[in-house]
């Protein structure tokens, strides 16, 4: 029997473009999957994309629709062979700037027709109207940019099982209620129990709506979710999908590129125990930040800089921890007003406090090597990567007790937990942090547990294609090749 054939509807993909998370994701866990299914990726075709598209092969057209233009699609193949569809439309996406924002970080005005001329020819090639030579059995998409993957197939009668995953409820593609006529959607879908989200239409809410299964990247979360204080409005939507057993969490893993014994981007690669190694790429973050010779210990934050990461709480606790010895390292980007401030303090506390604006994956990297802690103070975190990544290179995770951060950080023995996204909660993680510092001993053996983590993405495969044969099989005409997965 051939495999089940799977089509991945993402925003991201990190091989060619990342702006969060969603982008590892989307290039890991389809790799993960290609032992027990056919699956193959489609994206926007972005700049970032197209630099890698010299050997493209046009696969097929879609005409205007509505308010859409006219696009085509495309098809490469990576260098290990996942094949990835990409969808050519040059006046939507072929823009300096990130996927989502201008390169001011404005939302991009139109992002309404970008991402729904985007579904909907994920739509098209899910039907099998485009690509005469493949057709999947059921197809995922992920987050807002493509939630409405499973919309245009409803209401295009094609009764084909689809998943939608949330990445991060508070994104929800919000729009005026007149889109839905320049999408070509019909307006009879603009009730309460569709489409319309206080008198703006929800891409988001769509997928939730006509999709098949609803997933998040973690067990805590889908609790979350379903209540008022982390649902985002959608919390009622989402405890009905929760009692017809329609959301699931599955938690996110990390590639195999994480492994302090191998990663090519260390000063110093180190395994367990080696902690001279470990010492050598302290030294060279130091060296990098600007920072004085120090044996306190070592605080590294990497991360976007918004408001639900906590990084205010990052600040406001930063002139304590130096106080008591510490040090603190920051990369990444984000809002403005945070960059500003991190900036200022950085400026206040130059041989203790160093903050590179921008993002390098080998940087990132070289600093949770160096770095004796990792900040995590989320307000809310649907999975979170980085105390993954932490942890696997000996750098003790410091999270606020949400989401994945609770799932994937023992607190004690990998990490700490600190429950409330106060200040005085969150330097209370930080004291304990110093307090273990303090003892050698205690220090080295909960390096060794985090280190001792694995975090593959095969238990999140073997999630997920559980799951494809469970809705086929609950799904009317879906295909048996899927169905007999279950």
């Amino acid at each position: 029997m051939s495999s089940p054939r799977i089509l991945f509807v993402t925003p991201e993909f990190d091989d060619f473009v990342r702006v969060g998370g969603l982008a590892a994701v989307s290039a890991a866990l389809p790799r993960a999957l290609r032992r027990v299914c056919d699956i193959r990726v489609v994206i926007p075709g972005y700049p970032q994309v197209l630099a890698h598209c010299a050997d493209m092969q046009t696969v097929g057209y879609c005409k205007p629709l509505a308010g859409l233009p006219a696009c085509s699609v495309g098809r490469i193949d990576t260098p290990d062979g996942l094949a990835v569809y990409v969808v050519l439309c040059p006046a939507l996406y072929e823009r300096e700037g990130s996927p989502y924002c201008d390169p001011r970080g404005r939302d991009w005005s139109d992002n309404d027709i970008r991402f729904a001329r985007f579904s909907a020819a994920a739509a098209d090639l899910a039907a099998g109207v485009l690509d005469r030579n493949w057709e999947p059995d059921l197809v995922h998409s992920n987050d807002w940019p493509s939630a409405l993957v499973p919309a245009y197939l409803a209401w295009s009668g094609h009764q084909i099982p689809t998943i939608l995953t949330i990445h991060n409820l508070a994104y929800q593609g919000l729009f005026s209620r007149e889109v839905l006529g320049r999408i070509s959607g019909p307006q009879n879908a603009y009730t309460s129990e569709e489409v319309e989200f206080y008198d703006k239409v929800s891409f988001l809410k769509a997928g939730i709506v006509y999709a098949s299964h609803v997933t998040t990247v973690s067990e805590t979360y889908a609790r979350e979710i379903a209540t008022q204080e982390y649902g985002c409005g959608l919390d009622g939507l989402l405890r009905v999908r929760a009692s017809q057993n329609r959301l699931t969490g599955i938690l996110n893993g990390i590639d195999e590129s994480w492994d302090p014994r191998t990663c090519s981007d260390l000063v110093s690669p180190f395994e367990v125990g080696d902690w001279k190694g470990k010492r050598e790429n302290a030294d060279y973050v130091r060296r990098k930040f600007g920072l004085a010779l120090s044996r306190g210990p070592l605080f590294g934050l990497v991360a976007r800089l918004m408001h639900p990461e906590g990084q205010d709480l990052v600040r406001s606790a930063a002139e304590a921890s130096v106080a008591a010895g510490g040090q603190i390292v920051v990369t990444g980007t984000g809002e403005p007003p945070l960059e500003a401030a991190l900036k200022n303090i950085s400026s206040r506390f130059p041989d203790s406090i160093g903050v590179a604006i921008g993002f390098d994956d080998g940087e990132a990297r070289r600093i949770f090597a160096g770095s004796d802690f990792t900040f995590m103070p989320s307000r809310f975190e649907p999975c979170g990567l980085s105390q993954m990544y932490a942890q696997r290179f000996g750098s003790l995770p410091i999270g606020h007790q949400t989401g994945g951060l609770s799932e994937t950080i023992e607190d004690g023995k990998t990490g700490f937990l600190f429950r409330g996204a106060s200040v005085e909660a969150f330097f209370g993680g930080v004291c304990r942090a110093f307090f273990t510092f303090g003892s050698r001993s205690k220090l080295n053996a909960m390096r060794r547990n985090a280190m001792g983590r694995a975090f593959s993405w095969d238990s999140s495969a073997s999630s997920y294609a559980d799951l494809y044969g469970q809705v086929a099989a609950c799904c009317p005409g879906s295909s048996s090749q899927l169905s007999s997965q279950a």
